[in-house]
């Protein structure tokens, strides 16, 4: 039987480097790589060895013939991905990573960011290198959006975590959490300590819409509604108020999906997760009944991926507006495009003017913009147009809750360059740059999201990282990195003058293990603190 891949893929490329007949593309190196929404098995070169189930982080790969409910849906799309490519047995040329030049003493390398970016840079470090490590977190615990971007009712795709532990138990990494680069140390801070600093801070901030109202409480950006309910330690518990029977996402990418999911999801089923206690609470109590996902652009052009809307939970209606354009539109799809995957999805009329019918539904409107945000002391409706300029007519959407989820914003980096169009830092291959000159800020590196903008996913950030390091191995090669005058014992002793509450590797296993504990005492993968001061609290004896 084959094996096929499924909703969990992380594009993270682990399993075909052990695929010994190379039926799973694209790969690093092929057009498409990176481009799709994940990876596929080819079934007619699958000799079902399972190696690839194996080697995967996510457990996203499976044997058809054991695929149940939804799931049953990937065996014809891994099928369709080589309907119109010719099978091939040709491998490309082997690639090898960029190696350390013998050195007197090992490479010394901040990492600031714990997150996927982050610790795959520092696993390619360590595993190409002798280079020891030092990452560097703002927050008392490690994993970045492992921990609090990833929807809680997606475990699979959270297992990366325990794939990052390798590099945070490594005996050359040392573990500095809960210390923030611009409050606590500075960007000379770390190059006086180490030869090379890599960011990995991400995309912190989210677009704004530049409308009337939008100031109003109850608007929220989706990063601040995804840490609401993944107890993100920056959005206290009471931050999101879901007590509305309607709720408007701008944007439709996989991160609205993941919001309305979560909104109208089954309650019992999430609070068999480590969705955050409040957000857990919340949903209990709340009305939410009727999720509208606004596109401004058609169903051809929908940002979220098929296996995010195939994966819709049963009880969850998903409908589309019914709109002459976009029913043209969807009629019209070729075959296996974003459209016609809404070929089967209801049409409905919907009239916004009345409240949510009962039961749980998921409404996709496309073609609509947002004119203004409504209300007094907080939102009460959003005034919805049309991206069609020839109609010029509104409707007012009543909703107590509007989020928005377009896109992510890169924030400056206290003594790095940054442009503010792209909002990343410029660089070349990772080297940050100076873009006044063109010349390399020495010493100085970025991998990720702050690199190359918010775009693609948790998988596409190995590749990434192996380029950033393999420049930064390259600039020691040729002995382009400064020599750091001070050693890593006196960076420890550096942030203990000035007073910063370290949080180490024992630490943090300790924070760790608490939080798995309280989980299985309630049959959860664990149950997090959402506060700073409570994970503080926790120290080894």
């Amino acid at each position: 039987m084959t094996y096929v891949v499924t909703q969990a893929c992380c594009n993270d490329a682990s399993c075909m480097s052990v695929c010994p007949v190379n039926c799973i593309h694209p790969a690093p190196g092929e057009p498409d790589f990176g481009k799709t929404e994940m990876v596929y098995v080819d079934p007619k070169s699958c000799i079902d060895c399972g190696a690839c189930a194996d080697a995967c982080p996510v457990s996203a790969i499976k044997p058809l013939a054991l695929l149940t409910g939804s799931e049953q849906v990937f065996g014809d799309i891994n099928a369709a991905y080589y309907a119109d490519r010719p099978a091939t047995d040709t491998w490309a040329d082997p690639t090898f990573p960029v190696v350390e030049a013998p050195r007197a003493k090992p490479l010394r390398v901040a990492v600031v960011g714990t997150g996927p970016a982050a610790s795959y840079a520092a696993r390619e470090l360590l595993t190409t290198s002798s280079a020891e490590v030092s990452m560097i977190e703002r927050l008392p615990v490690a994993g970045g959006l492992v921990r609090a971007g990833i929807a809680p009712d997606h475990q699979d795709t959270k297992r990366l975590g325990d794939m990052f532990t390798w590099t945070y138990d490594h005996p050359r990494t040392s573990m500095f959490l809960n210390v923030e680069v611009g409050r606590d140390v500075t960007h000379a801070d770390l190059l006086e300590h180490h030869d090379a600093v890599i960011y990995a801070v991400g995309a912190r901030t989210d677009r704004p819409l530049d409308v009337p109202g939008e100031h109003l409480p109850g608007v929220h950006g989706s990063p601040d509604v995804v840490g609401w309910y993944n107890g993100h330690t920056d959005v206290a518990g009471s931050h999101v108020d879901v007590s509305t029977d309607r709720v408007v996402v701008v944007g439709n990418g996989n991160v609205a999906l993941d919001v309305a999911r979560i909104l109208l999801g089954d309650v019992e089923a999430l609070g068999r997760t480590d969705i955050a206690d409040h957000a857990l609470e919340a949903l209990r109590a709340g009305t939410v009944r009727e999720v509208v996902v606004l596109g401004r652009r058609g169903p051809q052009h929908a940002a979220f991926t098929r296996p995010e809307l195939l994966m819709m939970p049963a009880g969850i209606d998903v409908v589309v507006e019914a709109d002459d354009a976009v029913a043209a539109e969807i009629a019209a799809a070729e075959p296996g495009s974003k459209a016609a995957l809404l070929a089967d999805v209801p049409l409905t009329p919907v009239d916004w003017s009345q409240p949510p019918a009962p039961g749980r539904r998921l409404v996709l409107a496309f073609h609509r913009t947002v004119e203004e945000v409504v209300g007094e002391q907080s939102v009460e409706g959003v005034r919805l147009g049309h991206t069609d300029p020839a109609n010029d007519a509104t409707e007012l959407v009543a909703t107590g809750l509007l989020v928005r989820s377009t896109g992510h914003r890169g924030t400056r980096v206290d003594g790095l360059p940054f442009d503010e169009a792209t909002t990343t830092v410029p660089h070349t291959a990772g080297r940050v740059t100076d873009p006044a000159t063109s010349e390399p800020v020495p010493g100085t590196y970025v991998v990720g999201w702050i690199k190359r903008g918010a775009t693609g996913g948790i998988g596409a950030n190995r590749t990434d990282a192996q380029e950033t390091v393999a420049t930064l191995l390259a600039d020691a090669r040729e002995h382009r990195l400064p020599d750091a005058p001070r050693t890593a014992k006196e960076f420890a002793r550096l942030l203990k003058r000035r007073g910063v509450d370290v949080v180490d590797r024992r630490r943090m296993k300790r924070i760790d293990a608490a939080e798995r504990a309280r989980g299985s005492a309630e049959e959860r993968p664990r149950v997090k603190f959402l506060t700073a001061e409570e994970m503080l609290r926790r120290r080894p004896r």
